[in-house]
């Protein structure tokens, strides 16, 4: 733990685990994007997509799948591929519950998996150290069980910038998110699979859901492009070959 992010603890502690309760009992629950989680979509070389995490990873913010990262992906993606894609996720799954969601699951290949984990570790007591270990074996249960040849990391958002939380919680929450993505992008750096993507999703007015944690669809959008990008990227120089 970081000297800042222990002395934050001392000094605050009792007014950071009151406005956490607070915020947690205010805050509206949204519910998860209504729609299909698996499908097959475009034409052209297949490309086996697979989609996991947290609460912004089920489309949270959204009505539809169509309208959440899910649909967009699979929209733009389905433009130069044979998209055969599936969406496993849930709100509330922070790194270990997002673990043992992939271990239930019967291994299969994928040829891209797009990852979306991390806030609700942000807000636990789990150390730097801890978080990093898990997203080390994530990547690996990924490569390894379902033969992932690209991990599509998502940054954590900018939580200093939500404005739902109120300080000195953002403040405290941003500083985690931050040094997580620092050490996260550092670990994808040194992983051949991995891409970590760099377009921050600033929660501008009108961009978040009406919670003001989750992002609207227009953020979805953005966040599709930026992943469809980089997946095109790595798959646009490649054939790749029907293996099912």
């Amino acid at each position: 733990m970081s000297h800042t992010e222990t002395l934050a603890k001392v000094l605050l502690g009792p007014l950071l685990l009151a406005q956490g309760l607070y915020t947690r009992r205010v805050t509206p629950k949204l519910p998860e994007a209504e729609g299909e989680r698996h499908g097959e979509s475009g034409s052209g070389d297949v490309l086996r997509l697979l989609i996991v995490g947290d609460s912004a990873a089920a489309g949270v913010g959204a009505a539809t799948q169509g309208e959440a990262l899910s649909g967009r992906l699979v929209e733009r993606l389905a433009d130069g591929y044979q998209v055969a894609w599936k969406l496993w996720a849930r709100t509330g799954l922070d790194s270990q519950g997002l673990l043992e969601l992939l271990e239930q699951h019967a291994p299969e290949p994928f040829d891209v998996a797009l990852l979306s984990i991390g806030v609700n570790d942000v807000t636990s007591s789990l150390t730097l150290d801890q978080w990093l270990a898990r997203q080390q074996r994530l990547m690996a249960l990924l490569c390894d069980r379902f033969a992932v040849r690209q991990i599509v990391v998502t940054p954590l958002p900018p939580m200093h910038l939500f404005p739902a939380l109120p300080q000195p919680l953002r403040w405290f929450l941003g500083f985690r998110a931050r040094r997580f993505n620092a050490h996260l992008a550092d670990l994808a750096a040194h992983l051949d699979q991995c891409t970590m993507l760099t377009t921050p999703l600033a929660p501008e007015p009108g961009l978040m859901a009406s919670d003001g944690f989750h992002p609207g669809p227009m953020l979805y959008r953005q966040w599709a492009d930026d992943a469809a990008w980089v997946i095109d990227q790595r798959f646009r120089s490649t054939t790749i070959k029907n293996r099912s």
